[in-house]
C-alpha cells in the first residue's frame, strides 16, 4: 500500500548530524566580554550541581547574602498591585520620576523635572540606551581602568571604542583629570565616571570630580556619571553628586534601588539628565525614543521608588560601625593585612567590594585567572579575576564585602591556604598546568 514514509522520532531525527551551515553570532560581539558572568561562573554552577557548597563573591548581589529590600517597599508594590497591570509612560511613572527630581534637588542639582528622567530595567539597560543614542561607529568613550565592564562592552556593542583611562592602584584607585586630558580625540563624545567606585571601592574627592568636569565642558563631551552606590560610604568618604559640578556640557546621572536598598531583582534605575539639557534636545528626544521600543520598564517596581528614597535609609545603618557592611568591610581589611600575600593600598571608602592585589615579589608569575580557577577548583570560593575589569596588570581580583565577618574570615584562609601552596611549588610549573585547564 502506497503512502508517505513515516517521519523517524524526534529525537532520534533531532541527533542526527545534519550538512548545514553553523549558526553563527553576530561579529558585533566579537570584542564583548562579562566575564563576571562567565567561565569562572559557569564552571561554579557546574560544581554546585555536583553537590558542592561555593562560596559566590564575583558579583554584588544583596539578596543572596541575606540582606532585605526594606519592608516599606514590598508593601508599596502590593497596594498598587492593580496599577501596575498595564504600559505606563515610556519614561516611567510620574511619581517614580518626581521622586527622584526631590532627591536631586535635594542634593543641589537644579533645573531638573521629570521630563528629564528616564526609568529603566535596571541601570544596566540605560547605560545601553543613553550610549545607544549617542554613538556614531568609531566614536569614542572614556571609560575608566579598572571599570564595571558592563560600561566597555555597552561601547563595543553600539558601535563605539572605549579609551580607557588609568586610575591606578598606588592613587588609590583614583584617576588624574591631566592625565585624561592627552586621551581626548576629535572622536571622543562621552566621559564616564563611577563613584563611588566598582570594582574598586575608591569614592573620589572633590577636587578629582572638579577636574573631570571641567575636562567633560571644555571637550564638549557628555559626562556620564554612575553614582549606584551612591549612599554606600564609610568612615567619613564624602560622595559628592557629579551634576553638582556640571554645568556647560550634559550630565547623565544613573542610579537606581538594586544596591542601597538591596532590591536587585526589582530592576530599577534611572538617568537623570542636567546641565546643558537645552543642547541635547534632539539626544533625548533619541533616547525617548528608543524608550518607546522597548515600551516601558517594569511597572510594578516603580511603584517602589516613592517609598524608597522618601522613607528611611537604612543603608546608614549598614555602612556605619557595628553595622553589617561596616563590620564585612573591616574583617577584609584585617585578613589582607594579616596576609603574608596580600595586599590592599587603601581600604575600600564607598560601594561594597574590594579590589585585592597579590604581591608579585612573594608570587612571581601570579596569574589573576589561574588563581580564580585554582580557587573555584581547590577550595570552592568563586571570584573575580582582576583582568575581567579591563586593567593591563594580572595581580588583582575582587570580591563583594556582601558576607558576614565570620563567613569572610573562613574564605581569606583558603585563599591564604591557596597562595601558601604557590609559594611551596614551583612557579613554572603551576603556570604550564594551570594555563591549560583553564583553556
Amino acid at each position: 500500500m502506497g503512502g508517505v514514509s513515516p517521519l523517524p522520532p524526534l529525537g532520534r531525527w533531532y541527533a542526527q548530524p545534519m550538512n548545514e551551515p553553523t549558526i553563527r553570532p553576530s561579529e558585533s560581539l566579537r570584542h564583548v566580554r562579562y566575564e563576571i558572568r562567565g567561565r569562572l561562573a559557569r564552571r561554579a554552577h557546574e560544581l554546585e550541581r555536583q553537590g558542592y557548597e561555593i562560596v559566590s563573591l564575583n558579583i554584588g548581589n544583596p539578596g543572596a547574602f541575606g540582606l532585605r529590600t526594606p519592608e516599606t517597599m514590598r508593601l508599596a508594590m502590593i497596594e498598587n498591585l492593580a496599577e501596575a497591570e498595564g504600559y505606563c509612560h515610556q519614561k516611567g511613572i510620574f511619581p517614580a520620576r518626581e521622586a527622584v527630581v526631590m532627591q536631586q534637588q535635594a542634593r543641589g542639582v537644579s533645573g531638573v523635572t521629570a521630563e528629564e528622567v528616564f526609568i529603566g530595567n535596571g541601570v544596566s539597560e540605560l547605560i545601553n540606551l543613553v550610549l545607544r543614542a549617542l554613538l556614531n561607529d568609531g566614536d569614542e568613550v572614556l571609560v575608566p581602568s579598572p571599570d564595571y565592564p558592563l560600561w566597555t562592552a555597552a561601547v563595543t556593542l553600539n558601535g563605539g571604542r572605549a579609551v580607557h583611562y588609568p586610575c591606578r592602584p598606588e592613587n588609590g584607585f583614583v584617576p588624574d583629570p591631566q592625565e585624561l586630558a592627552a586621551l581626548v580625540s576629535p572622536r571622543t563624545r562621552a566621559l564616564v565616571v563611577i563613584n563611588p567606585n566598582n570594582p574598586t571601592g575608591a569614592v573620589y574627592p572633590r577636587a578629582v570630580l572638579e577636574g573631570l568636569a571641567r575636562l567633560a565642558e571644555r571637550a564638549g563631551l557628555v559626562l556620564f556619571s554612575d553614582e549606584i552606590y551612591d549612599q554606600m560610604v564609610y568612615d567619613g568618604a564624602e560622595f559628592i553628586p557629579m551634576a553638582t559640578l556640571v554645568t556647560d556640557t550634559l550630565c547623565a546621572t544613573l542610579s537606581g534601588l538594586s544596591k542601597v536598598y538591596r532590591a536587585c531583582g526589582y530592576r530599577v534605575g534611572w538617568a537623570v539628565f542636567s546641565g546643558r539639557t537645552h543642547a541635547a534636545a534632539d539626544y533625548l528626544s533619541a533616547i525617548d525614543l528608543l524608550s518607546s521600543l522597548r515600551l516601558c520598564s517594569n511597572v510594578l517596581s516603580q511603584w517602589a521608588v516613592q517609598t524608597a528614597l522618601g522613607g528611611y535609609q537604612s543603608i546608614r545603618d549598614l555602612v556605619s560601625p557595628g553595622g553589617r557592611l561596616y563590620e564585612s568591610r573591616a574583617a577584609i581589611e584585617r585578613a589582607v593585612g594579616a596576609s603574608r600575600f596580600l595586599r590592599l593600598k587603601q581600604a575600600p571608602e564607598g560601594a561594597m567590594y574590594a579590589f585585592i592585589g597579590v604581591d608579585t615579589e612573594q608570587l612571581p608569575g601570579f596569574d589573576d585567572q589561574r588563581f580564580a580557577l585554582d580557587l573555584l577548583e581547590q577550595k570552592h570560593v568563586l571570584v573575580a579575576p582582576g583582568v575581567s575589569f579591563n586593567v593591563p596588570y594580572r595581580n588583582h581580583f575582587r570580591v563583594t564585602t556582601l558576607p558576614d565577618s565570620k563567613t569572610l574570615a573562613e574564605v581569606f584562609g583558603r585563599i591564604e591556604d591557596l597562595l601558601s601552596g604557590y609559594a611551596a611549588s614551583a612557579p613554572a610549573d603551576n603556570v604550564v598546568a594551570a594555563s591549560a585547564r583553564f583553556k
